[in-house]
């Protein structure tokens, strides 16, 4: 019987033969670790290109998407209370609209309508902050019917006017502010997200870079010993990429880092404070201005005590709005910021007094005495609100200046870091190989 045929041997085993056959003599050691050197800074270039693109992306969302849309939905927040406040006002000048209310007024549904265009265009197809605008599309126009009805009925001198005044504010304070809240809720959440993919260390990048300066060390050594050169220069060259790109990563995402951090530290965190006591002294003004339409129509019960509905919730209103500015003035470290929540806090002040004493005369029976402390001529309350909204103002245009400054900075600080980390890494690849290369051409 003739002998029979070797068995056909697979590819992967041949191949790990002739590695190793080649690993037990010099040029096929010094070619693996060739191969191994120019892997790892090519890794360790692409692991740092898609690190710092996706955090340069993150960051470039926050101080373009994110944080723009969630001060948008504030906005739609205070112009939407802004709006019910002039609404009251306006009515309880009665049949002559002061023109300027009335502007104002129109000018926030004008404004809130625009964000809300703003912010459909930016929300995703069928998540729930879309449900959210349509609901607040829906109910804009049914409240603005309201409202002008009751004007109308107001004009005509029909107490019905005011019973459309409350349906609208509690179509407002039940429908309408909840739904706005919850879209800042989420704008806000968003951002939170992309601050969390902006600033993370990228320590698979940094890892990788370790690696490959301690794997190209190691090859000089070896190279040294060997030959008794002192130096191999396409490994110094290498190791000179690899440590250019390996440090640039390091302090660039740490200045970057430094700049987010602050531009949410100093920036975000107040500009989320008072945005909430602007609101807060929004819904305040409402519901003083809606105490004297009612007229203690509207009443709640508080451990056994009965108080007038809309008195009740303006203590509470400006309890939030002293809290919230006792908060932004411990926040505010410049003078820029620190001046204008100042002089919110005392014109807050003054309002207490002053509402104190207009509603003492409306619960003494005097209400032309308590509507003219309200929405007069002069020394009202509707003054110290105004002050209170115009300081928040420009608080809030303070900091949102500080926040644009250091989240441009953290942004800039990673701009060329991918595509320099990717050059750097072929030049150290290159390098690698042309040192492995140089001792190659030794034995042939």
């Amino acid at each position: 019987m003739p002998p029979a045929p070797p068995a056909r041997r697979s590819a992967f085993a041949e191949g790990t033969d002739r590695l190793r056959a080649a690993a037990t003599t010099e040029p096929g050691r010094l070619r693996i670790i060739g191969a191994v050197l120019a892997l790892l800074v090519v890794a360790f270039g692409a692991v740092t290109a898609w690190q710092c693109s996706q955090r340069a992306s993150a960051a470039d969302d926050v101080l373009h998407r994110s944080q723009p849309l969630s001060s948008g939905a504030a906005d739609i927040y205070r112009s939407l209370a802004d709006a019910n406040t002039a609404a009251s006002s306006g009515f309880l000048a009665g049949g002559a609209e002061p023109a300027a209310t009335r502007d104002r007024y129109e000018k926030d549904i004008s404004t809130a309508a625009g964000g809300l265009v703003t912010a459909a265009a930016n929300a995703e197809p069928g998540s729930p902050s879309e449900a959210t605008i349509a609901r607040l599309n829906r109910l804009l126009p049914e409240y603005k019917g309201l409202i002008e009805r009751a004007r109308t009925y107001n004009r005509q001198g029909y107490p019905v006017g005011g019973a459309y005044l409350r349906y609208a504010n509690e179509k407002m304070q039940q429908d309408m502010l909840p739904a706005a809240e919850e879209l800042y809720t989420r704008e806000n959440a968003r951002l939170d997200a992309d601050y969390a993919d902006a600033t993370p260390y990228p320590w698979a990048a940094i890892a990788l870079g370790v690696a490959a300066l301690a794997a190209l060390g190691w090859a000089q050594r070896r190279d040294r010993l060997r030959t008794n050169r002192v130096l191999n220069r396409g490994l110094v060259a290498a190791g000179s990429a690899t440590m250019v790109a390996l440090l640039w990563l390091t302090v660039g995402h740490t200045v970057a880092r430094s700049d987010l951090d602050g531009s949410y530290d100093h920036g975000i965190r107040s500009l989320t404070v008072l945005h909430d006591a602007r609101i807060a002294s929004l819904k305040a003004r409402g519901n003083e201005n809606l105490s004297l339409v009612a007229r203690g129509a509207e009443t709640v019960t508080v451990d056994g005590e009965q108080y007038d509905a809309y008195y009740h919730d303006f203590d509470k209103d400006m309890a939030v709005l002293g809290k919230g500015l006792d908060q932004a003035a411990r926040l505010a470290d410049d003078s820029g910021g620190t001046a204008p929540v100042k002089a919110a806090q005392d014109s807050a002040a003054l309002w207490r007094q002053r509402h104190t004493a207009a509603r003492t005369d409306d619960e003494s029976g005097d209400y032309q005495q308590a509507l003219d402390k309200v929405i007069g001529a002069q020394g009202t309350t509707g003054e110290c609100f105004d002050g209170v909204d115009g300081d928040l103002a420009r608080a809030i245009g303070h900091e949102q200046a500080r926040f644009r400054r250091a989240a441009t900075a953290g942004r800039d600080a990673m701009t060329g870091l991918p595509a320099g980390a990717a050059v750097l890494a072929l030049l150290g690849a290159a390098g690698a190989l042309a040192g492995i290369g140089r001792r190659l051409s030794e034995y042939r």
